[in-house]
């Protein structure tokens, strides 16, 4: 597979939160420029027509990722005036699932294209589901340069007749709609996925006029508002997505506020501007599987080339729906986790609705089995996918591949402030329509940082492939006896 050019795509902000403070003792430093001619990341600068080397940039750092690279800094100065100490003002972002470690390390990743060592970047701590989950690995850390190209990342997203389509990597972007997030980000997703050969959801809010260029790598998604459907953008895609749940709301539909309902997105939705959007639950067409077969055969019909991807939250029969998707026609069942949704989720409906995604993949995975035809539906999963090794383990419980979401957010800049529904949405420009601040993302600058942080997903399977003593990603799927569940240690609270 040809790889997109990876490139440095610092922070948007001159003091960006960072866990590392790169301190220069000034009594020792000579003012070689050493460390500015080594250091790749730009932490270290002279600037044109100053004598002396400006003051660290700290949060371009990767911290202990660097100590064994043969460009660290403090290594190679000859005074030893250079130190990393822990930062005191990173302590102000994170939570159980989204740590302060697994936020900044997606912005490393987004930056640099770096995977990054240390568990801190691999788990949260949330006491439970993935972040117990610790593969059986045959051998140790692979700490010598790996042949990425001998080990396969593609996956089919069609097992059934009619057109073959793959991916170059067991990830595509989620359903985020424009209105939800801005078009800046909507392009940036979608500009990424083709660098990487893969595909980005438009989510439930239409399909803007500027994605049409994008279409090879676009999904479009009907749910039940049916906001910018229309014959059209389902004939111009690959694949159609229909989405009969969220996890993160399950039974409660879509709902975007009137702040956020421009002229722009009411014009796309066929809406009113400044009125609060709700989509229904369920699609008061579908109450059974014959229902949800004419659902397929429409869009088929319109599309005889496109496959159909089915979206779902995660109930206790979960299993029976993804069996009823498949003889209805559909290619791949895409189960929702409760992890998953952006602020704009109940925090009642997070917490308390739906099955937890880990349980979810395995129980279906085991039912289409038994059912005899796994072979024949591409099982995705979401809902709280937030690093590489999440990917992986979701992989290794049944699924085939996963879809992202958050993590895409969190590479822009997001610092889970929870404000993406409210008022002008995002303060960073991410999830907001409000013009002013939409203008805060490049597009060319977040399709960089997004293509930097799949490339550091990829390398990072591909080392826990190689570890597996694996070629291939589609060697992983189901392989529970890679995992081993780990237990909290003595004194650590349970279900944090």
């Amino acid at each position: 597979m040809s790889k997109p050019a990876i490139k440095l795509a610092h922070s948007r902000f001159p003091n960006e939160i960072s866990a590392v403070e790169v301190t220069r003792a000034t009594e020792s430093c000579i003012n070689c420029g050493t460390c500015a001619n080594v250091c790749p990341f730009g932490v270290h600068e002279r600037r044109p027509g100053y004598n002396r080397i400006s003051r660290p940039q700290s949060h371009l750092c990767i911290g202990a990722s660097c100590e064994d690279m043969p460009f660290y800094c403090v290594n190679h100065c000859p005074r030893k005036a250079l130190s990393l100490d822990t930062s005191q003002n990173y302590k102000t972002i994170g939570d159980h699932r989204w740590t302060r470690d697994l936020i900044l390390g997606t912005w490393k990743q987004a930056e640099t294209g770096m995977p990054l060592k240390g568990r801190e970047y691999e788990i949260g701590d949330s006491g439970g589901g993935f972040d117990r989950m610790v593969f059986k690995f045959l051998r140790a850390r692979v700490t010598d340069a790996i042949d990425e190209d001998a080990i396969s990342t593609e996956i089919d997203l069609n097992k059934r007749a009619g057109r073959r389509i793959s991916i170059d990597v067991p990830f595509y972007g989620g359903g985020m709609s424009f209105g939800s997030i801005s078009l800046f980000v909507m392009l940036a997703r979608a500009k990424a996925a083709r660098a990487w050969g893969t595909f980005t959801c438009t989510g439930e809010g239409g399909f803007p006029a500027e994605l049409q260029e994008y279409d090879e790598n676009v999904i479009t998604q009907i749910a039940t508002g049916l906001f910018g459907v229309s014959e059209d953008t389902i004939q111009r895609v690959k694949i159609v997505e229909l989405k009969y749940a969220q996890g993160a709301k399950p039974g409660l539909g879509g709902h975007l506020l009137g702040d956020k309902v421009t002229a722009e997105v009411a014009r796309l939705r066929e809406a009113v501007p400044d009125s609060s959007l709700f989509s229904p639950f369920p699609f008061h067409s579908v109450y059974s599987v014959e229902d949800h077969e004419k659902h397929v055969d429409w869009i088929k019909e319109i599309n005889p080339d496109a496959i159909v991807s089915v979206k779902v939250s995660t109930p206790r029969d979960v299993d029976m729906v993804a069996v009823g998707s498949y003889y209805a026609g559909a290619n791949i069942i895409h189960l929702d986790g409760s992890y998953g949704g952006t602020g704009a989720a109940p925090e009642i409906a997070k917490k308390n609705i739906a099955m937890p995604i880990e349980y979810a993949i395995t129980k279906v995975h085991e039912c289409l089995k038994e059912e005899g035809i796994r072979d024949e539906i591409t099982v995705i999963a979401s809902g709280g996918i937030r690093t590489a090794h999440d990917a992986a383990k979701a992989i290794t419980l049944g699924a085939d591949g996963v879809v992202t979401g958050t993590a895409e957010l969190v590479a822009l800049g997001c610092v889970r402030c929870g404000s993406c529904e409210s008022g002008r949405g995002c303060p960073r420009g991410i999830a907001t329509t409000d013009p002013e601040l939409a203008r805060a993302v490049d597009v060319d600058w977040g399709a960089q940082r997004l293509i930097n942080l799949y490339a550091a997903w990829r390398s990072e399977i591909v080392m826990i492939l190689k570890r597996l003593g694996m070629s291939s990603i589609k060697e992983l799927v189901g392989r529970y006896d890679c995992l081993s569940y780990e237990g909290p240690s003595k004194g650590q609270r349970r279900g944090r």
